[in-house]
């Protein structure tokens, strides 16, 4: 892998100061930029070595806590394996953080981390790509809708929740968005049932949003954490695959 050079940064916002991790090719030189928002777990070794990845490839990548509100990261001890199934408690002490992340909290949020982005000499002027994961993917069609002159391109894999029959569900915003879009969803995920899929489908159709959505066959929520019990080795690299292609297409 090429040499990356990887760096804990604070970024200012609105409501205080967010942790987070800035990856990008060591070599000085200005590359594409990408937000990567965290799944429920957050910002840890796993979600580093992703970042890591995607610099290795080319891009200069931030990794924000989202959840800076209620402490730096780790906000939740966790174990080296996680697995909620035996160990509820870890969701019983993160669902409130979750809920605390409002839609106008998150994008405000997503203004500061754009513009630290915006203002880090390793990344090249222009529009960025995001990337989330599990409840990081609602964050990232949240931050496309409201910062469309930001974004070219926007991933989500495992994301629960993206159409929602409730009136603030993200992909009411679709009419918003201007970049690319690719969903990489998990059949066996109770939280993106075929109706939702069906649903945002639909909607990014109706306004004429660039997008795709593939449903990866045998997968569980939470298929890219490799540090989780849901992992799939070989969905995660359908993952990676579809997600390099996305942005190098797009930026």
């Amino acid at each position: 892998m090429p040499a990356v050079r990887g760096t804990e940064v604070d970024v200012p916002t609105p409501d205080g100061v967010a942790d987070a991790y800035l990856t990008h090719p060591d070599d000085d030189r200005p590359h594409p930029a990408v937000l990567l928002y965290m799944d429920a777990f957050g910002l840890r070794p796993q979600l580093k070595k992703m970042a890591d990845r995607l610099a290795a490839a080319g891009y200069t990548v931030l990794v924000p806590n989202v959840f800076y509100r209620h402490g730096r990261a780790p906000v939740v001890a966790l174990p080296d394996l996680i697995d909620p199934a035996r160990r509820p408690e870890i969701f019983q002490q993160l669902r409130p953080v979750m809920d605390s992340l409002t839609p106008d909290l998150a994008a405000r949020d997503a203004g500061a981390y754009l513009g630290r982005l915006a203002a880090c000499p390793h990344a090249s002027e222009g529009r960025v790509g995001i990337t989330g994961y599990c409840m990081g993917a609602r964050l990232a069609l949240r931050a496309a809708a409201t910062h469309p002159n930001r974004v070219a391109a926007m991933a989500g894999f495992h994301g629960g929740g993206l159409a929602a029959d409730v009136p603030d569900s993200p992909h009411t915003l679709a009419e918003n968005i201007t970049a690319e879009l690719y969903f990489g969803h998990a059949d066996q995920d109770p939280g993106m049932p075929p109706e939702q899929i069906d649903r945002l489908d639909k909607a990014l159709a109706a306004a004429g949003v660039r997008h795709r959505a593939e449903v990866y066959t045998g997968a569980d929520h939470g298929f890219t954490q490799a540090d989780t019990a849901a992992y799939d080795a070989a969905a995660d690299e359908r993952h990676w695959a579809a997600l390099l292609d996305l942005l190098h297409r797009t930026l």
